[in-house]
């Protein structure tokens, strides 16, 4: 024990000058510390003032209530875009025409047959065959992409035509 006395006794000097410099180090980052938590503590209180020193809760409660407002109306937005896509499907939407000559003696194609389909190839060709002495107008529902009359020429065309686009 006498021993370590002894060593301790000439080193003494060294090891406190050692702690003096640890204490002055800490100390200077004990004093850095403190500064750099000032600064967040004062970014910290920026933050919660928010803007126009409103507390940033109720900036974010009022954002929250914006969103769920902003869903309401989407959801709005959505049921009267599915009404108008349905009522759009029902109307005219594939049209074709075709103009023919159906009698000899008549000089132009001045007779016609026009097929007005909806998204369901459903709908009506309407043909207008005219002659010199008379001219006949008649339409053939179509269901489907389907007539239950008979077709001229003319009028599957018109529908081919109608139902490929």
């Amino acid at each position: 024990m006498q021993d370590f006395l002894q060593i301790f006794n000439s080193i003494s000097t060294y090891v406190i000058m050692a702690l003096v410099v640890i204490v002055i180090i800490l100390f200077i980052l004990v004093i850095s510390n403190m500064h750099s938590l000032s600064k967040v503590e004062a970014r910290y209180r920026k933050l919660m003032r928010g803007v126009e020193n409103e507390n940033l809760e109720k900036l974010i409660m009022s954002y929250l209530d914006k969103i769920d407002e902003a869903r309401e109306e989407s959801k709005e937005v959505k049921k009267i875009y599915n009404d108008i896509d349905e009522r759009v499907s029902k109307c005219i939407q594939n049209v074709s025409i075709v103009r023919y000559k159906a009698f000899d003696d008549v000089g132009s194609d001045l007779s016609f047959s026009v097929a007005l389909l909806d998204d369901n190839y459903d709908g009506v060709i309407i043909t207008s065959i005219y002659g010199r002495n008379e001219s006949l107008t008649y339409a053939k529902p179509i269901n489907k992409g389907l007539s239950r009359y008979d077709l001229s020429d003319e009028e599957n065309q018109v529908l081919k035509e109608a139902t490929q686009k």
